[in-house]
């Protein structure tokens, strides 16, 4: 029975084996994810410096080419924005009352100094003149002849009425002499004798009155005579002054040399004294504001260069410095302003026009100028590669300020002579092998 069963029945493989290779199937690869995941780690951590030295240490040189470190005289140079403005303007006005007859000048017309750009009626004027003129003649001949003193004629006449005066009072003497012998011998009354001393009296008088006549007639007049009436002539030419002033207001002159912005009058119009005619703005001078970046506000001083551009003039460029800073900020933009004095500017350059501006600033003298292929970009950070030693050093450093072809940077790492990796830096590591293919000496600042 036991031979049989033996016999009759196939004997069944075994299982073991089987379920021990996939055990070790899994093992393997359990290890080989624990082993990628330290791969990725080590890729996306960064790896301590000894360690990254080591690496770089075992790559083969990279040649690069470098520059020697200087310190370059950058300048800063800043686009501004402005409008030009009007640095003297000027409304002219009537200076006496009247009708416009005709106005000379139109919007946009050019005036210089002197010329006639509106006129008045003057009838009234020239009146007023006219007599003026006639009182002054009269009070220069009054003047004349007291300056020339009695003409001889006038003086022989007076001694003529004296002689006469006298000879009346004589016979006046004589008669009163013989009344009072009459009176004595009762021939005739006091009433008579009384009557021709009143006649004796009065011819005393007018001879006194005569003779005084004769001496003012002789002697001339007095010096405050002469000093009175040459007060009143020099009155009367005043009074002619004041009504040449008068006319010659009559005409509105321009003051100054400018363009006419606007016209309030037209012919016709009746004026008053200090109604205003036009307008007038200053085309020989010209100012110009500037906005200043929000990081320039209270950095500017006067004195500092600028070069004006203007869209409007396609080939006018103008070199002009900073003439003052607003102290306060434009009411529009919030910005602070800066004031450029423009002297004798184009005549196509009006106020109210758009006006480009470059401000230039120096550099601080402590930076340095290298070429802008010198700077590496990690993450947010700018740095260096330096040589020392046939191997890259990295070193971190702060951009002042970007120039285009050159940039100006800062560290307290950095010295004078240092060579400065200026091709072949992108792909450089800390500590990497260097050879240096070729060593500028000059750089551009």
């Amino acid at each position: 029975m036991k031979t049989s069963q033996s016999q009759g029945s196939s004997p069944k493989p075994s299982v073991a084996p089987r379920r021990l290779n996939r055990v070790q199937l899994g093992l393997l690869a359990l290890l080989l994810l624990v082993g990628s995941g330290v791969v990725i780690w080590r890729t996306i951590t960064p790896a301590s410096e000894p360690a990254s030295s080591k690496m770089a240490q075992a790559l083969p040189p990279t040649t690069v080419e470098t520059v020697a470190l200087k310190r370059g005289e950058g300048v800063r140079r800043i686009q501004l924005l402005g409008q030009v403005e009007a640095s003297k303007s000027a409304t002219l006005r009537t200076q006496t009352a009247g009708t416009v007859e005709r106005v000379l000048v139109e919007v946009g017309d050019r005036v210089t100094p002197g010329m006639t750009i509106a006129t008045l009626d003057n009838a009234d004027q020239q009146l007023a003149l006219a007599e003026a003129r006639a009182r002054l003649t009269q009070e220069r001949s009054e003047l004349a002849r007291l300056s020339v003193g009695t003409r001889p004629e006038i003086i022989n006449q007076r001694r003529a009425e004296l002689r006469s005066v006298q000879a009346r009072e004589r016979e006046a003497q004589q008669n009163l002499k013989r009344y009072q012998e009459l009176v004595a011998a009762g021939a005739i009354s006091e009433k008579a004798l009384l009557e021709e001393r009143a006649t004796v009296d009065a011819t005393q008088a007018e001879r006194l009155k005569v003779e005084a006549t004769l001496a003012e007639a002789t002697a001339g007049p007095t010096r405050e005579e002469i000093a009175a009436q040459q007060a009143s002539v020099a009155a009367a030419a005043s009074l002619v002054n004041q009504a040449e002033l008068a006319l010659a207001r009559t005409q509105v002159k321009a003051a100054m040399m400018g363009i006419v912005r606007s016209r309030e009058v037209s012919t016709g119009d009746l004026v008053d004294i200090r109604d205003p005619v036009l307008t007038l703005v200053n085309s020989n001078e010209l100012d110009v504001f500037l906005e200043l970046p929000e990081q320039l506000s209270g950095s500017i001083t006067p004195g500092l260069p600028v070069e004006l551009t203007a869209r409007a003039i396609p080939n006018w460029r103008r070199r002009a410095t900073i003439s003052g800073v607003v102290p306060a900020a434009n009411a529009a933009s919030r910005r602070q302003m800066v004031r450029v004095r423009l002297q004798n500017p184009p005549q196509n350059l009006l106020p109210k026009m758009a006006i480009a501006a470059e401000l230039q600033l120096l550099l601080d003298p402590s930076s340095f100028v290298v070429p802008r292929d010198a700077l590496v970009r990690r993450d947010e950070d700018w740095l260096v590669y330096t040589v020392a030693n046939g191997k890259a050093a990295q070193i971190p450093v702060k951009l002042v300020v970007d120039m285009g072809e050159t940039v100006a940077i800062s560290s307290s790492q950095l010295q004078v002579g240092q060579p400065v990796v200026v091709r072949g830096g992108e792909a450089l590591m800390h500590g990497a092998p260097v050879q240096i293919a070729e060593q500028n000496t000059r750089q551009e600042s």
